[in-house]
């Protein structure tokens, strides 16, 4: 009867717990916020989520919402 050997065993494990790091990194992650960034070069405002490129400096606090909208308010009101 073949035995693995310890190092096979070793291998596999570092490997199963790469990846189980890997995905429970991935359950926390969350998007990105949307910014205002203005150009450098003739004060244009585009909305991103990243810079689009050097000549561009960000021009507002981070949005949560999508488009550089802020969140939608959610009031619940409870039913009696």
């Amino acid at each position: 009867m073949n035995h693995p050997q310890p190092l096979h065993w070793c291998i596999r494990l570092s490997a199963l717990a790469l990846c189980m790091g890997l995905a429970a990194s991935a359950l926390q992650a969350a998007p990105a916020p949307w910014y205002y960034w203005r150009s450098k070069v003739d004060g244009a405002r585009v909305c991103a989520q990243t810079s689009p490129g050097p000549g561009w400096e960000r021009d507002s606090p981070p949005y949560d919402g999508p488009g550089c909208q802020p969140r939608r308010k959610v009031i619940v009101v409870p039913v009696r």
